[in-house]
């Protein structure tokens, strides 16, 4: 899928994915946690088609996984997280069922038991990451394709 279909698939879910008015279960969430939410889900998906860099931190010149998620949660609610996914995935109360999982929550990927990327969880099985060298800010699936194989684990960050 090409960055142009990625980008008119979330424009026409857009204000569902802004707008998180429920939680996976049903239950109306209080306006300032709605708040907080549309706010992360704002700052990252600003972020589509950013370079990704080795080690970046900066939206002028790339982010790594791990600098996006710091940069959103920094600048959107003034959170501070661990620099590296590794250290990220210690953070917060773990989400133990992966169909509980709410917009904002952190999601981590790795291989032989160790963390090695995170990205942020916008809802319909779907997160916002600095994937990979030659690759941009984009929107993954959990449920398909070579994150889905990858998933370890998903962290709700304290403030959020």
């Amino acid at each position: 899928m090409t960055f142009s279909d990625r980008a008119l698939l979330l424009a026409t879910d857009l204000n569902r994915l802004l707008l998180p008015s429920s939680t996976t279960e049903g239950e109306s969430l209080p306006a300032a946690e709605q708040g907080r939410i549309q706010t992360v889900m704002q700052r990252a998906l600003a972020l589509l088609g950013t370079p990704y860099r080795w080690g970046g931190t900066d939206p002028n010149k790339g982010f790594d996984c791990s600098g996006l998620v710091g940069y959103v949660f920094r600048n959107a609610l003034g959170i501070e997280l661990p620099r590296v996914s590794r250290e990220m995935a210690k953070t917060g109360e773990l989400v133990t069922d992966k169909a509980k999982l709410a917009a904002g929550d952190l999601v981590f990927f790795g291989r032989r038991g160790r963390v090695d990327h995170v990205g942020i969880y916008v809802g319909e099985g779907r997160f916002v990451h600095a994937p990979s060298r030659g690759k941009d800010v984009q929107v993954s699936s959990l449920e398909t394709g070579y994150w889905s194989a990858k998933f370890m684990q998903a962290r709700r960050v304290d403030g959020i």
